[in-house]
């Protein structure tokens, strides 16, 4: 389905405050015919890259079934404890997410220590939550950024892709390659707290305000070299709890179509090439089921009825929500890649062990027959796709 959007980054003269550049055209895409227990990948597999000769299809059908799931999985590591993760990497983890507070003074050299580890096979993503106000995990290393919605409040939107262009110029010198930001919520709520996962990191309540902001940071990231990731699809601004204590539901789809869909539609059509699903659950589609296990919400809505074809990585599945689903992180990890996504995430205290049991449960799922091969490799070649990495060199 094409999807038509207007241009929603627009050099503004203005000194302050927002401007709405414009309306999302509507879209109303018809719930996809999914039943609401069965994950699914549906998106069609690319034609094979070749060059010389080489096939890169037939390249990945040599990695064992662990060394591709190892590709999707992201490990958690604290950033004062970088070299612990080491051994992780030089199995071939597809990316690592740092968090903490502050960055240490060798975070740069440890981060390069990683790299060299990851050498001779795809690089590492190395990716953080910079979104601004208060959450941001090395603020002293590459600047302050506001809340969102102060951003919106208060600068224009060339004003925030510049800045986003400058902290992200100093995140790609600390070795970090992918800022899972912004967000591209609706809320206008006082969090973020247990009631409202978002609060002031989300941009507006307003569709198109929320959409020229999110896009406006989201261009400066990339100008900067650094791979920015949407989120949280299909949207956390509207859902009755924050999927982090507890079980969460947003509206009923047509409801989202009217305002919380859009800024991810206009993502979308202007090519953005990552987007992070939320642990939310939307009755009409996915029933109880969050969304990040939901092949109707990621493999339905976002593939074949939006068309998004970029990278597909999952909130963390230590999130409540998900437990009390009845999902464990690696039970999870193995349904999440069946319904469609990319990569996942977690939190863990030992993530040596959670790691290990993650890419034995994706392996596991490919020896039963509940992730066919091709679904697999589909995945790793998205991770690969967003790495700008050919199997064929």
């Amino acid at each position: 389905m094409a999807v038509i959007v207007a241009s929603l980054i627009a050099a503004s003269s203005g000194c302050g405050g927002h401007q709405d550049t414009g309306a999302v055209h509507d879209l109303r895409p018809t719930p996809p015919s999914v039943s609401h227990g069965q994950p699914t990948r549906g998106q069609p597999r690319r034609e094979p890259s070749s060059s010389a000769g080489c096939n890169a299809a037939a390249v990945l059908g040599t990695w064992s079934l662990e060394r591709r799931a190892a590709q999707l999985v992201v490990v958690p590591a604290e950033e004062d404890d970088v070299p612990a993760i080491r051994p992780l990497v030089a199995e071939g983890v597809g990316g690592i997410i740092l968090f903490g507070s502050d960055g240490p003074a060798d975070l740069a050299a440890n981060l390069a220590t990683l790299r060299h580890d990851a050498a001779g096979g795809p690089p590492l993503l190395i990716m953080t939550d910079e979104e601004g106000g208060g959450v941001q995990r090395m603020a002293n290393l590459v600047g302050n950024l506001p809340w969102p919605r102060t951003m919106a409040a208060t600068m224009t939107v060339a004003q925030v892709r510049a800045l986003a262009e400058q902290v992200g110029r100093r995140m790609r010198e600390v070795g970090v390659t992918m800022d899972l930001a912004p967000v591209l919520d609706l809320s206008d709520g006082p969090g973020p707290d247990a009631a409202d996962a978002d609060g002031p990191r989300s941009f507006s309540i307003n569709a198109s305000i929320s959409a020229a902001y999110g896009l406006a940071f989201a261009a400066g990231l990339q100008e900067a070299g650094v791979i920015p990731v949407v989120k949280h699809f299909p949207g956390l601004g509207q859902a009755s709890y924050n999927t982090d204590f507890g079980p969460a539901y947003d509206p009923p789809l047509p409801v989202l179509q009217e305002a919380s869909l859009r800024p991810f539609e206009a993502a979308i059509a202007a090519g953005l090439p990552a987007v992070m699903v939320a642990n939310v659950a939307i009755p009409d589609l996915t029933g109880s089921l969050p969304a990040t296990l939901s092949g109707p919400a990621m493999t339905g809505l976002l593939r074949r009825q939006l068309g998004f074809r970029g990278l597909i990585l999952t909130d963390s599945l230590s999130a409540d929500a998900v437990q009390d689903a009845g999902y464990s992180v690696p039970q999870a990890a193995a349904r999440a890649i069946e319904a469609g996504a990319d990569m996942v995430l977690f939190n863990a205290p030992d993530p040596s062990v959670t790691t290990n049991e993650v890419i034995a449960s994706i392996a596991a799922a490919v020896n039963s027959g509940r992730l066919s091969t091709a679904s697999l490799d589909d995945a790793v070649e998205h991770v690969l796709m967003a790495k700008d990495f050919s199997l064929c060199r």
